[in-house]
């Protein structure tokens, strides 16, 4: 079976909203053993090199640092800004704890 990346692009000025979580948990519920792995919410991004319209989807990493800036400076580093490419910065949100809380009360 072949597995598939969603990467969910909101507008700018939305952000992470309590009342959206059912909706969202329910979804990923119905996805059954389809879904392989939740993700997370991104929350500050940005982006560096090309435009995310001039450009395709290549593959993701996911790194380690201690804020955004500092990501965002490890990301220049990156040899695809080199062959006209860009890369999409977010950092990321685990909703580990709150998706099995959740679950938790949907099993009452």
């Amino acid at each position: 079976m072949t597995s598939y990346l969603f990467t969910f692009r909101g507008p700018r000025d939305s952000g992470l909203v309590p009342e959206t979580f059912d909706a969202w948990a329910t979804w990923q519920l119905q996805l059954g053993a389809r879904l392989k792995d939740r993700g997370y919410p991104a929350t500050a991004a940005t982006l560096i090199g090309a435009r995310a319209d001039a450009t395709t989807l290549h593959g993701y990493s996911v790194i380690r640092a201690s804020s955004l800036d500092a990501a965002v400076a490890l990301a220049h580093g990156c040899p695809i800004l080199h062959e006209g490419g860009g890369i999409e910065v977010a950092e990321l949100v685990s909703n580990d704890d709150t998706f099995d809380q959740w679950l938790a009360r949907q099993s009452h």
